[in-house]
């Protein structure tokens, strides 16, 4: 099931959501209560066999180039997935 975005300018949130192609998604942001923006995002391609789509993103750019966009990228907005991740320890007794 894909993946989308929904952005909160106000609060500077990003919210992840799953959800079919024919739903709709999230109206509202939880914590202000306002509108959200559906953003458009790229698809999960790798192209000319890059290990992975953040090597292929980065692949024209510096190591210190790369870390000064991501740092900028994680100062300005925040991500949250919706509802929670779940995070399953395979060794909980139950």
């Amino acid at each position: 099931m894909p993946f989308y975005e929904y952005e909160c300018t106000p609060c500077l949130v990003v919210y992840k959501v799953r959800h079919g192609m024919h739903e709709s998604g999230p109206n509202d942001c939880p914590q202000c209560k306002g509108g959200l923006k559906k953003v458009i995002s790229a698809p999960s391609l790798v192209s000319r066999d890059f290990s992975s789509k953040t090597a292929a993103k980065y692949s024209n750019m510096s190591v210190t180039e790369e870390l000064a966009r991501e740092k900028e990228l994680q100062r300005v907005f925040e991500t949250i997935w919706m509802p929670a991740e779940i995070k399953h320890n395979p060794w909980e007794d139950h």
